[in-house]
């Protein structure tokens, strides 16, 4: 239900439950979990690309037949276990890339969210509808949400259900790029070379300042960028692109 490939320097990682519209059951989130740590083993992937197989759905959400009849106690683990598997795409040491293909509910945004970037095709439709089932987020949306597109919007999704289209989700800064349906996935390989072409190490640098640094005063997180820049300029790479620079060429960075 879960595939994983390699596409030339890319790993990507396919909901492959079209008829359910790819919704996460818990047997397809311990699948997402395996297939998160096999890439985090991988020494020659530079980032991850997440879809959903069809045309319909990036994925529609968790899989509401199971979450009825469980006690306190089971939907407390549950809750935790989606956070958890999620929180591992969040620390990969390659960025993630999500390419959304049609619905992107519940707990399919919040997968979405956990990524690095998003991009959609015209049809991606993006929600958290938790509150119509008198529910609400609990994969990481009610956090990650806001810290993207503000408070104010975050709750008006989560406390109303709304939806939102591919083209407000460009513009409230949801998605980075909407792109043709028919090239998602040579959009999505094209927007990660932006990045891939540059120093691993230093890009997961990068990722952690910004990242961390969101969940600390300011003060604290102009430390952690010292502390990180610092780390980076000891890099092989940053002795070669320096270089480069003086040298007026083109770097070639090997990732150390």
């Amino acid at each position: 239900m879960v595939n994983l490939n390699i596409i030339e320097e890319f790993a990507c990682l396919t909901l492959d439950r079209p008829q359910a519209l790819n919704a996460l059951s818990f047997a397809i989130l311990g699948e997402i979990r395996d297939a998160l740590d096999e890439v985090a083993r991988m020494s020659d992937v530079r980032a991850l690309l997440i879809t959903g197989a069809g045309s319909k759905a990036f994925c529609a959400g968790a899989d509401i037949k199971e979450l009825r009849h469980r006690d306190l106690v089971s939907q407390r683990r549950g809750a935790e276990l989606g956070q958890a598997i999620f929180a591992r795409l969040d620390r990969l040491p390659v960025a993630s890339v999500a390419l959304v293909n049609g619905y992107a509910f519940g707990g399919g945004l919040e997968l979405a969210l956990a990524c690095t970037f998003r991009l959609c095709t015209p049809n991606a439709v993006f929600g958290l509808p938790e509150v119509k089932l008198g529910l609400i987020p609990g994969y990481g949306g009610t956090q990650r949400l806001p810290r993207l597109v503000g408070e104010g919007r975050a709750l008006e999704m989560i406390m109303t259900g709304r939806s939102v289209k591919a083209d407000e989700a460009e513009r409230i800064g949801l998605v980075q790029r909407v792109v043709d349906a028919d090239g998602l996935l040579a959009a999505g390989m094209a927007y990660a070379r932006h990045f891939t072409c540059y120093s691993l190490p230093v890009l997961e640098f990068a990722r952690r300042a910004v990242q961390r640094g969101m969940d600390l005063p300011i003060e604290q997180g102009l430390q952690l960028e010292a502390e990180l820049s610092t780390l980076a300029y000891r890099t092989e790479d940053a002795e070669e692109g320096m270089r480069a620079f003086e040298e007026k060429r083109s770097p070639e960075f090997k990732d150390g």
